[in-house]
């Protein structure tokens, strides 16, 4: 019983907290973007880290002001919270993940993307391990033919939880730097060589 409600509690309070958190050190840090001027007008899939998911929001929207992207979120109690915290955003979700509901997921993210929708994705979450490149992302971009940008978030001043993925979350009053890639078509490629493109790209500015 007491689970119960306080997940019920959990679900109406956190995610506008944390929206208005994100916002707020977004707002509280200087910004370096390395990064294309345009990643073009056909839909993407944005790939970044379980671990710098945060502050992800603000890579997407460099771009593109008018969200029509849906990220793919676990079936999980915190996949439930970062769902309505993302929709904070005017992000939509798709739930699943390799672990539940993969299968479905699988099948509404290449839909989502054929009819003209943006994808973001965790390519190592929900559970890890931490920097190792899940087969769904490479399956969804070469069965639709969709280009991935990859992103990193490094933030100068941060704190980081003791978790599988290591989750930053900024300071205030630092520099949150995104390195964000052209896009990449991996349409081609051979399943490990596709995974190991993507690892790399997300690895490049790893300290």
């Amino acid at each position: 019983m007491l689970k119960k409600l306080f997940r019920l509690l959990a679900i109406i309070i956190v995610p506008s907290l944390g929206s208005l958190i994100i916002r707020f050190l977004y707002l509280l840090n200087k910004k370096e973007f390395y990064a294309p001027e345009s990643i073009g007008d056909k839909p993407i899939i944005m790939a970044c880290w379980h671990g710098e998911l945060l502050m992800i929001p603000y890579a997407y929207l460099r771009y593109k002001k008018t969200p029509t992207v849906k990220l793919l979120i676990s079936e999980h109690f915190d996949g439930n919270l970062i769902a309505k915290t993302l929709e904070k955003f005017g992000f939509g979700t798709i739930r699943g993940s390799s672990t539940r509901g993969g299968v479905k997921a699988l099948i509404t993210s290449i839909k989502e993307l054929r009819a003209g929708c943006d994808l973001g994705i965790t390519p190592d979450g929900p559970k890890g391990p931490r920097h190792t490149v899940s087969n769904g992302i490479v399956v969804m971009a070469q069965k639709t033919g969709t280009k991935i940008v990859l992103v990193e978030i490094k933030p100068t001043k941060y704190w980081q939880f003791n978790s599988w993925d290591r989750f930053v979350v900024p300071k205030p009053f630092g520099v949150i730097k995104y390195y964000i890639s052209e896009p990449i078509d991996i349409c081609n490629l051979e399943l490990e060589d596709a995974k190991n493109i993507i690892k790399n790209g997300l690895l490049k500015n790893e300290n």
